[in-house]
């Protein structure tokens, strides 16, 4: 492969990246736990937070409820930015799903 084509083959996918970044942006998640709702982008980052006065009435409580809501929506995130980025992965040839968990790997045979 000619150093034009991988300069052309990077420029594709830097434009790729760049819209997967774009859209994950604009994807919002919202976890919510008795009371505390929490909305996270795709890019994992905190865009609002909605506490109800009951969920507010008790701090140890409000506490366990954000965290756990937190938890909720970044896991979600996480999630949905791993797909998203498969397109990109792909490109770059990394994009092999590894095996499935407990599945025996055989030895390249000789």
């Amino acid at each position: 492969m000619g150093v034009f084509q991988q300069a052309k083959d990077m420029y594709k996918l830097q434009k790729e990246a760049k819209a997967v970044k774009k859209e994950l942006a604009n994807i919002h998640i919202e976890a919510e736990e008795d009371g505390v709702v929490v909305i996270i982008n795709a890019e994992l980052e905190v865009m609002e937070i909605k506490i109800s006065d009951e969920a507010a009435s008790n701090k140890g409580s409000l506490e366990k409820k954000l965290l756990k809501a937190f938890n909720k929506g970044l896991k979600k995130g996480q999630e949905i930015a791993a797909e998203k980025m498969k397109t990109v992965m792909n490109m770059m040839g990394m994009g092999q799903d590894p095996a499935p968990a407990g599945a025996a790997i055989e030895p390249p045979k000789s």
